[in-house]
């Protein structure tokens, strides 16, 4: 007996060594993603703040696309373009067999919010566009994180495949969803991105599901003096339909968003406008919300275009999925971001942050570089939509909000594209890179975390089975004149 006790003590020991040493080597793996990521860090900041002063928008990306896929050829990436047949998106993969991880970056900016780097606004070039949503760093940050795993690869350290997806048009016509609907993401194990933000925490809450519509309403035109009885106003439909939308408004959940804009109202006042048309996007919690509303709102369409004796026609541009979250995941990149630990800012920054907000008018809080615990999901998500939402319901999907911009900043605004284009910036960009790369050791390390991430993913998922909420065809292409 006593030697049966002596066997188990020494067992015991021995599988403690072992499972010490994995754990110091797999810490070691994640010190060299960080040193990677300083090593490269001038190179990143370059491209961000690159693609800053390029701002191009939903799949006008050109510059911004072949920057980063030129960068990643040189780093030994094997790079696809035009994937999807999209011109401005890319894959670029190291290495072969499983696991297959990859990691999303996105390079698109939002019209008219050109702002120049100051604590004051100013538009760097009237009526362009800026990066209001921080993609700028989005790519560069995650492609730095995929190029830290490549390196470990090369050294013998890693084996698997890392894949970064350049993803172009998230702030309008859904790239991602284009992709995925050509089956590029099926074959991963998991996925990962961020967002710039202003806090550091691991992303536990969903999105809105939305659905982007455009009502269209064609009467006849007649002189709007002389004899409009002979006119069929599409502009009365256009009229007849928002008041009814905007009527809908208190028959709803409040989880519910509903915007618009008049797209065509006419060309002149004396002229009986005999074509009309309405950008509409629906919002809410869950798809089976929007499909709801969305019927409302053909009817509303119907009965508007009765009214004014005009035709109807409700197109679907496209629409998105909520994002479905992953709890295991989630743990596994706080971990990571403890990891990594806060951002640092100096006082200058502080100062920076505090100006910017006061002449945004807002209170000024500084700017928050702590790491957030994990967050209780909620019910229903703050508001926003995204198309990382469709890869959450084709692969389990980690992800990671980034301080890159002051204390309470107003996202969409001038106020963060200033901030995008300085160290606040940086910062919260490099911060991304180190934390998505040392959760990705995890992932290519440990196979039964991968068994437990998708084992959640198909749980959640249940019975839904993915389908791209798009029009038929490929993507409508901007006019570059």
């Amino acid at each position: 007996m006593k030697n049966l006790y002596l066997i188990l003590f020494s067992t015991i020991i021995y599988l403690a060594t072992i499972s010490s040493f994995a754990q110091n080597s797999s810490l070691q793996k994640k010190q060299t993603v960080i040193k990677s990521v300083e090593k490269h860090q001038q190179e990143l900041i370059a491209l961000s703040d690159s693609i800053w002063g390029f701002a191009e928008t939903a799949l006008m990306e050109h510059k911004s696309s072949k920057m980063l896929a030129d960068y990643a050829e040189r780093q030994g990436f094997r790079v696809t373009r035009g994937v999807a047949d999209l011109p401005t998106a890319f894959i670029a993969t190291y290495g072969s067999g499983k696991p297959i991880i990859g990691v999303m970056g996105e390079y698109d900016a939002l019209p008219g919010l050109s702002q120049k780097v100051q604590t004051t606004k100013e538009s760097h070039t009237p009526n362009a566009a800026g990066h209001g949503c921080g993609h700028n760093m989005f790519g560069p940050g995650s492609l730095g994180a995929a190029i830290a795993i490549k390196e470990l690869m090369e050294a013998g350290q890693l084996s698997g495949t890392i894949r970064f997806y350049g993803t172009p048009a998230e702030e309008d016509l859904a790239g991602k969803v284009y992709m995925a609907r050509a089956g590029l993401f099926d074959d991963l194990d998991v996925c990962l991105d961020w967002h710039p933000s202003y806090e550091n925490e691991a992303n536990t809450q969903s999105s809105q599901a939305i659905t982007d519509f455009t009502i269209n309403f064609k009467g006849k035109s007649a002189h709007s003096a002389l004899d409009p009885w002979n006119g069929r106003s599409a502009l009365d439909a256009a009229e007849f339909f928002t008041s009814g939308i905007n009527s809908l408004r208190e028959h709803v959940k409040p989880s519910v968003r509903m915007h618009y804009v008049y797209k065509n109202a006419g060309q002149v006042p004396n002229v009986v406008p005999a074509e009309a048309s309405v950008w509409l996007w629906i919002r809410d919690s869950k798809r089976s919300g929007v499909a709801a509303i969305a019927e409302r709102m053909k009817n509303i369409a119907k009965g508007a275009a009765l009214m004014a004796g005009v035709d109807s026609e409700v197109v679907m541009n496209n629409g998105l999925y909520e994002i479905l979250t992953n709890e295991i995941g989630a743990k596994t990149l706080q971990k990571n971001i403890e990891i990594v630990g806060p951002i640092i800012y100096t006082e200058e920054e502080i100062k920076f942050a505090n100006t910017i907000m006061k002449a945004y008018g807002s209170e000024s809080k500084g700017i928050d570089g702590s790491i957030h615990p994990i967050k209780k999901k909620r019910k229903d998500p703050a508001g926003g939509s995204t198309d990382v939402g469709d890869v959450s319901y084709i692969v389990p999907e980690i992800s990671l909000s980034a301080t890159t911009a002051p204390a309470g900043a107003p996202w969409h605004s001038w106020v963060v594209v200033s901030c995008g284009g300085m160290s606040i910036g940086h910062k919260g960009m490099l911060f991304a890179s180190k934390s998505l790369g040392a959760t990705m050791v995890d992932l290519f390390e440990d196979k039964s975390l991968i068994i437990k991430i998708r084992e959640e993913f198909i749980r959640k998922k249940g019975k839904e089975v993915w389908k791209a909420m798009l029009p038929d065809g490929p993507a409508p292409i901007p006019n570059s004149n």
